[in-house]
């Protein structure tokens, strides 16, 4: 049995290993072998005695919980096993708070441990009273908007003229009279007052970090905000203005609108509202949205790339908002992104935890000129410039990419090819566009060398050039 989430070995008992038990405890439970090595060796302890009196009680003093505890021998050798259960309220050892988190643990401070706390309480961040606020910190303009919104998504029915507590209670935002943070969040006259990093900042880039243009902070309520930022960007930093409400115009060599709009909404909706102000930046090649809050606990970024469980940070922001229709409640906010993107002919979006938050970023499709094979110009340099920067530090990463396309080519064709030659397979399968001059500036070979392999490639079925030289394009025979 090797190590895993739920299991941990020691070769002897420490009392620092009460932050193993504590973790288990506050994750889903686990078992802590102590007399085995990390490998997996039984090594045995001499004290199993004293440890088996010792340690229920340690576990019941220290922590405040039960765990069974075993004695197990092999070939003569003596080991413990501490079956620890899962515990629905939160642990702690000497004050401090872990979580077993695959095959390591995780100490839990700051917002992560609120987070923690409220959870295993029954309770999300959005879901607590605000005891500073009254009915009158609701913007009404928002309200009405809100309803507007929901009429036409026919999500939610409510009269016209519904009183706004009446319309808050019904989305669960009041209780016994008091606003939730869910309540400011969405529709609050100065959220910022409550809640200070709720603004979001956008700023325009150059070619790196350092290199800012000008940037624009925006401040309001979430049901403002999905407006504003649409608004600015259209009006200050997209070259050309897009359709948030139409969600069916793709603009030519800018962004397609459906992925930018639900970048920006799963953003507002998910985030972790005491943490960093969301961030939207926008590059030359590319744009990106970051909002503090990872990934929600048991998905993955790989589990973004598929049909997944929604599992919302704020669970109120995200029913209100889905009740609008501004989002969907079945967790395929990061597939329409893909979709757009890949509809769009644009590369694959970049979907990952990133700092503590989750970062979305897209990217533009470089505007080329083709012409003969041997010509070249600023804008092939571009979009080698892309491949480089965004695709292949080194070719091997975009070989990861067309990973299973390259299987398939070696199944059919039954062979092993150069280096040189599958990275030529795969830059034609990443752009069947792309250019014998191209090919060898990433490849790092001459033009010749190139030809010769296409050549080799060509006489054995593999690529074929549908089209002329100018103007064609590379197919792969799979």
């Amino acid at each position: 049995m090797t190590e895993s989430h739920k299991i941990e070995y020691k070769a002897n008992w420490r009392d620092e290993h009460l932050k193993w038990i504590c973790g288990f405890a506050n994750a889903n439970g686990g078992r802590l072998f102590i007399g085995i090595d990390d490998s997996g060796k039984v090594t045995g302890i001499a004290n199993h005695n004293k440890l088996l009196e010792d340690l229920p009680n340690k576990f019941r003093d220290i922590l405040g919980v039960y765990a069974e505890v075993n004695l197990q021998s092999e070939n003569g050798k003596y080991f413990l096993e501490i079956i620890v259960p899962r515990f629905d309220v939160p642990i702690s050892v000497r004050g401090k708070y872990y979580v077993r988190t695959g095959s390591t643990l995780q100490e839990l401070k700051g917002l992560t441990l609120n987070e923690f706390i409220l959870k295993r309480t029954g309770k999300t961040w959005d879901d607590i009273p605000e005891q500073r606020a009254s009915i009158n910190d609701i913007d009404e303009s928002s309200i009405k908007q809100f309803l507007k919104d929901a009429k036409i998504a026919k999500r939610v029915i409510v009269e016209d003229n519904i009183a706004v507590s009446d319309l808050l209670e019904k989305l669960r935002l009041i209780e016994n009279g008091q606003l939730k943070r869910a309540a400011i969040v969405l529709f609050g006259k100065d959220p910022g007052k409550f809640y200070p990093n709720i603004a979001v900042k956008i700023g325009n880039f150059g070619k790196s970090d350092a290199d800012l243009k000008f940037h624009e902070v925006i401040e309001g309520n979430l049901i403002q905000l999905k407006d504003q930022i649409g608004e600015i960007l259209n009006a200050k930093f997209f070259i050309h203005p897009i359709d948030f409400m139409g969600m069916q115009r793709v603009e030519r060599d800018e962004y397609p609108v459906a992925a930018v709009r639900e970048m920006i909404l799963n953003a507002l909706v998910h985030r972790n509202y005491m943490g960093a102000a969301t961030q939207i930046r926008l590059y030359e090649k590319n744009f990106s949205v970051w909002n503090d809050g990872g990934l929600p606990d048991g998905i993955t970024e790989k589990d973004l790339k598929k049909v997944h469980r929604s599992k919302p940070r704020n669970p109120l922001i995200a029913d209100t908002c889905f009740r609008a229709g501004y989002i969907d409640s079945w967790g395929r906010g990061t597939i329409k992104i893909i979709e757009a993107c890949k509809e769009a002919e644009l590369p694959e979006p970049i979907l990952k935890d990133e700092q503590g938050g989750f970062l979305s970023k897209i990217f533009k499709k470089p505007k080329r000129v083709r012409s003969t094979y041997g010509e070249s110009s600023e804008n092939t340099k571009d979009h080698i410039s892309m491949l480089r920067d965004e695709y292949i530090v080194n070719p091997l990463i975009l070989s990861i990419k067309h990973n299973n396309d390259l299987k398939k080519v070696r199944r059919k064709f039954g062979e092993k090819f150069g280096e040189s030659s599958e990275q030529i397979i795969v830059l034609m399968l990443n752009d069947k566009y792309i250019t014998i001059s191209e090919m060898a500036e990433i490849v790092q070979i001459s033009t010749r060398a190139i030809e010769k392999q296409i050549s080799k490639l060509k006489e054995i079925g593999i690529v074929e050039r549908i089209g002329p030289a100018k103007g064609g394009y590379w197919k792969i025979c799979i």
